[in-house]
């Protein structure tokens, strides 16, 4: 079974979700199952769902430094990623309520890469060290920074 998930997950994983029906009605198929892979996998939902905040909430962060920083080059594209990204992450915490509170707890961690996607965006410099807003003002579809005074 090992070398199967080694080698081709996406069949191990459609065989192990047969047997797994399999069990679940009745037969014995116990002794076939990979029971470490099945939850290594298992687990890996979990870090699927924290992969796509972290993901939207890195380009959300892109965009909102560029809103900011590039004034004059806003347009209704950058407008749209923003509104996409804030939704796609209220999407995902609404519909896995345990991650509701994850934005929060990464936001310090996503933003070094977001500043550094940033930066090579726009080949500006300089932006600030940590996040210059609070994570409800990230996901606040209200809010839009204003270029610094």
């Amino acid at each position: 079974m090992n070398d199967l998930y080694e080698t081709d997950a996406v069949v191990w994983a459609r065989e192990q979700a047969a047997l797994l029906r399999r069990m679940a009605a009745g037969e014995r198929v116990n002794d076939q199952i990979d029971w470490n892979n099945v939850a290594e996998e298992i687990e890996d939902v979990a870090h699927r769902y924290e992969e796509r905040i972290e993901g939207a909430l890195v380009t959300l962060i892109v965009h909102l430094l560029k809103w900011r920083y590039q004034p004059a080059m806003r347009s209704n594209a950058w407008r749209g990623i923003i509104v996409a990204e804030r939704n796609r992450i209220a999407k995902l915490t609404r519909r896995q309520p345990s991650m509701a509170r994850y934005p929060a707890t990464v936001l310090a961690e996503v933003y070094p890469d977001a500043r550094t996607q940033a930066e090579a965006e726009t080949g500006l410099t300089g932006f600030t060290e940590i996040c210059p807003w609070a994570i409800e003002q990230v996901l606040d579809h209200a809010f839009w920074p204003e270029a610094p005074a």
